[in-house]
């Protein structure tokens, strides 16, 4: 039997283009660098950089972006096997605009359909979901079908193994669902009527709940931290963890546990893809069977360390540099242009 992934992700996958110019509007931008993008496609990239072994099932254009993406995932270190092309819709593409230390406007091009939204239920190779130790999917892969029918075949999958209706792997850990809120991608936008209930019942499956204030409110109505942490551990998860931005994180256990952990100090170049290096560490943490104070303190750090690098996915850190950074108390200048990624 195939060796269990430690980490499956699943979702949105496209090209980043991100101007090299700081704090320079996108119609005066004259050079721009191209990465591998798409928010569950990059925390497969992080948990790879902190030696974990990862895949992603997602789709892309038949074009040369699709094959640029295959290039970078596996330059990366993730399994790309899942990752398949859709004639009929072109790769995806995101540009950015970078006003540090707390402006990022993204600028996403994913018409008429993303082809990560093409996924259909019996392409899922459903054993491999059911066995990987993390399965990681978003809230975006529940705005349209067939994604939406394809990610919750797979958290069905989990939900049934750990029922014992199929046979359990002895070392899982957790089905993340990372609420990933994109008003633009749903009809209706941030009054799209269905959202809510579609965030509901995939909440039914997880085991573990990662969102912004924002997020949290989509998926529970609340906005006060320790409420909406209340509200996701009542709707079926055993952990619940609300990002708080520069007032850091806040993570609550069924079992009772918490920790409130404040963000790494750091000075911020690019805030985007953060998160993603959060949800990478994150799920390092879970495999590790760390306590959550110290899952927290190390995905702050994980994530800090992306702020301070223009790039997302090439930027992700690998294990030294979030130990340096969690020595230092803050994201040094030497961690900052470390060899993963430059602040300019």
């Amino acid at each position: 039997m195939p060796e269990p992934y430690d980490v499956i992700t699943m979702g949105r996958i496209g090209v980043d283009l991100y101007p090299l110019d700081i704090g320079v509007p996108l119609a005066r931008v004259e050079t721009f660098g191209k990465f591998l993008g798409g928010s569950p496609t990059n925390v497969a990239v992080a948990a790879a950089r902190l030696g974990r072994r990862t895949a992603v099932i997602t789709r892309t254009g038949r074009d040369a972006f699709g094959e640029y993406l295959h290039q970078e995932l596996q330059g990366l270190g993730v399994d790309d096997r899942w990752v398949t092309e859709v004639e009929e819709y072109p790769t995806p593409v995101t540009f950015c605009e970078i006003f540090p230390p707390d402006d990022f406007p993204l600028h996403f091009y994913r018409q008429p359909k993303a082809p990560d939204l093409e996924i259909h239920p019996p392409e899922l190779d459903l054993d491999a979901v059911r066995d990987a130790r993390i399965f990681w999917m978003t809230g975006t892969g529940l705005s349209a079908e067939p994604s939406r029918a394809a990610t919750l075949a797979a958290l069905q999958a989990r939900s049934e193994s750990a029922r014992g209706e199929s046979p359990a792997p002895e070392f899982r850990t957790a089905t993340v669902f990372d609420l990933d809120w994109r008003p633009m991608f749903w009809d209706g936008g941030d009054h799209s009527s269905v959202a809510p209930a579609r965030y509901r019942e995939a909440l039914a499956h997880a085991t573990v709940a990662v969102g912004n204030i924002d997020e949290c409110e989509i998926a529970t109505g609340e906005r006060e931290p320790h409420a909406a942490a209340r509200a996701l551990l009542a709707a079926g998860v055993e952990l619940a963890v609300v990002k708080q931005g520069p007032k850091g994180v806040l993570a609550v256990h069924r079992d009772g546990s918490t920790a409130d952990v404040e963000p790494l100090p750091v000075e911020v170049v690019n805030g985007l893809g953060a998160g993603d290096a959060f949800g990478g560490a994150l799920c390092h943490g879970l495999l590790a069977g760390w306590n959550i104070a110290r899952i927290m303190r190390y995905a702050n750090a994980a994530g800090a360390i992306v702020a301070s690098r223009i790039a997302c996915s090439s930027a992700m850190p690998f294990p030294d540099e979030v130990e340096r950074a969690l020595a230092a108390g803050a994201v040094t200048e030497d961690i900052a242009t470390g060899p993963s990624g430059a602040a300019s």
